[in-house]
């Protein structure tokens, strides 16, 4: 990482309500899949609500290296190009996916079944992230890959000899490892399927259905052949409930919050941070439920609401995985004890969020207890307020703005360190943030030199 990656904080004054209207960025699962088989399609397809952040930038560049011509985005409009299954071009140089892991995972399934070499790369973050899990079938499918020894980046990617279809039980539960066959599969012969010990994001088997490839779901299990072609279509994405999660949270722990978040994707898949608040006691409302692009989505009206701690219950982890540092400022808020388990994937997140999120909470004066798979977190209650201070974002997005929302219950001002890298999923947050009622303000190191000089 470099030095201005860490130059950036968030300074946050203690209190107030979220309140008023908001549309959260376009969703970063979704915008990734859509710029990837816009590219792979016949035609050109317009897309609207694309998240214009470092992640699904990083995408877009890599398709655009290899040939794939797109104009935009401006205001989240974009037109693709599509050069079909088999028109993507050698790209004269490595791919650089920055922080992003779903663009550099599924991009090794799509890169495996072409007729030309190519070189994956990301930041430091991105390179301590395992990549075996993906490697490992994609090599049963007869791909070349080649990584370090520990399984990690950079990735060589060469021409298979033939990729062959294979069925595969996720031995981990994973949307990104999931994606990753599928889209290889479009190159295989004969039939891949994939099935899964626990229902993840299903974006990609949307997708490839709005682009005309068809594809076999059946409970767990997702099947397709090899040999098709996708058509280009319109593709309006929802706004991230990944990114609506800081607002469902920070609006249900400020007393006084009534905030309605539109547009918000409700996939079935990715709506675990809903259920999970709303056993927490938490007062969200779900108003006009509709489709956009083959995907749910709603409005959702949050309030305030006095939260008690739960056992989070094992089969929403998978449907929540990217909101836990949200819920874990949730939990610290709530009342009684919050247990989480059978979330060991957050230790290999853009950090360990287990325990970076632990140490942070102990700063601000909540009771902890990181464990190997999950954490249990004793909350403050509804009288309760958390400390002020200081705390480090690690580089991770999802950390810096959790933080961030804890201020609206701190006693004392909080600043978060290290959180540049929140421009990957949520552009302008700090902007958008304050526009309903977080008292935040970014500041850079050298903004701080020149003060104390």
């Amino acid at each position: 990482m470099t030095a201005s990656a860490h130059s950036l904080s968030f300074e946050l004054a203690p209190g107030g309500a979220l309140r008023g209207e908001l549309r959260v960025p376009g969703d970063k699962s979704i915008s990734h899949r859509a710029v990837m088989l816009a590219a792979l399609a016949e035609g050109e397809t317009e897309i609207e609500g694309f998240l214009e952040g470092a992640d699904s930038l990083a995408t877009l560049a890599a398709f655009r290296a290899m040939g794939v011509e797109a104009e935009g985005p401006a205001a989240g409009r974009l037109r693709v190009s599509g050069v079909g299954l088999q028109g993507l071009r050698e790209p004269q140089q490595a791919l650089d996916l920055g922080n992003s892991g779903t663009s550099m995972r599924l991009l090794s399934g799509l890169l495996a079944g072409q007729r030309f070499a190519s070189t994956l790369i990301g930041d430091a973050s991105l390179s301590r992230r395992p990549m075996g899990r993906v490697i490992d079938p994609l090599t049963q499918m007869g791909a070349r890959i080649e990584a370090t020894p520990e399984g990690r980046s950079p990735l060589r990617v060469l021409p298979a000899e033939a990729l062959v279809g294979i069925d595969y039980a996720l031995p981990v539960a994973s949307a990104q490892v999931k994606s990753s066959l599928l889209l290889a599969g479009l190159y295989a012969q004969g039939e891949t399927c994939v099935t899964e010990p626990a229902p993840t994001r299903d974006h990609t088997e949307r997708m490839l259905g709005a682009f005309g490839y068809p594809v076999r779901r059946q409970g767990n299990r997702v099947c397709l052949s090899g040999g098709g072609r996708l058509v280009a279509t319109p593709i309006r994405i929802p706004a991230d409930i990944s990114s609506a999660a800081f607002f469902l949270v920070g609006a249900s722990i400020a007393p006084g919050s009534d905030l309605t978040l539109t547009e918000v994707g409700m996939n079935p898949t990715r709506i675990g941070v809903v259920n999970i608040l709303r056993q927490m006691g938490a007062d969200i409302a779900i108003e006009r439920p509709r489709e956009l692009g083959g995907e749910p989505v709603a409005d959702l009206r949050v309030r305030a609401a006095a939260l008690h701690g739960i056992a989070i219950p094992e089969d929403q982890v998978p449907l929540a995985i990217d909101e836990f540092p949200a819920l874990f400022i949730a939990a610290a808020c709530a009342d009684g004890e919050t247990l989480l388990s059978g979330a060991a994937e957050l230790r290999v997140k853009e950090s360990d969020r287990i325990q970076v999120m632990a140490d942070g909470l102990s700063a601000l004066g909540v009771e902890v207890e990181p464990r190997a798979d999950g954490m249990l977190i004793r909350g403050i209650g509804a009288a309760g307020l958390l400390g002020g201070g200081r705390v480090a974002g690690h580089g991770d997005h999802r950390i810096a703005m959790a933080f961030a929302i804890s201020a609206l219950r701190a006693t004392a001002p909080i600043q978060v360190d290290d959180c540049a890298n929140v421009e990957t999923s949520f552009p302008r947050f700090a902007g958008l943030a304050a526009g309903v009622g977080l008292q935040i303000t970014e500041r850079r190191a050298e903004e701080r030199a020149e003060e104390r000089g």
